[in-house]
């Protein structure tokens, strides 16, 4: 990982729906995404994934496991998926210079509005029960 430039997203649920940004910028088709952003030196992934959501939607969250991590296919980043239980907070454009936009989103919406589809071992840890 050193010298590698690695992307924590955090992947938040709460009463069935999904925590989703939308770019103020999008990055080629990628307009709505998981909150995520680079991991600061020594900082660790599941640390970030919780700052991410809290600077880029406004919600406090508890960072529980990394789910899986792939080379996107859009953006050629490395990204590292964790999953986070919701504790407080109403999701908005935290960071208005980065994020138009903060949403819970269903399930069904998911896939339109990430139309290159979502990584697949985050649908099936979505797609599982729900995390109390």
């Amino acid at each position: 990982m050193a010298g590698e430039s690695v992307v924590a997203a955090a992947v938040v649920q709460h009463t069935g729906e999904v925590l989703l940004i939308r770019r103020r910028v999008p990055e080629a088709d990628l307009v709505w995404q998981f909150p995520a952003g680079k991991v600061e030196p020594g900082e660790a992934v599941l640390v970030a994934a919780a700052r991410e959501a809290l600077e880029e939607a406004g919600v406090t969250v508890e960072p529980l496991r990394v789910i899986g991590e792939r080379v996107h296919p859009v953006s050629g980043r490395r990204i590292v998926y964790v999953v986070c239980r919701w504790l407080s907070g109403e999701p908005a454009a935290a960071s208005p210079r980065e994020v138009a936009e903060a949403a819970w989103v269903s399930l069904d919406e998911l896939a339109v509005r990430i139309p290159g589809g979502v990584y697949p071992p985050v649908c099936q840890y979505i797609a599982g029960p729900a995390l109390p």
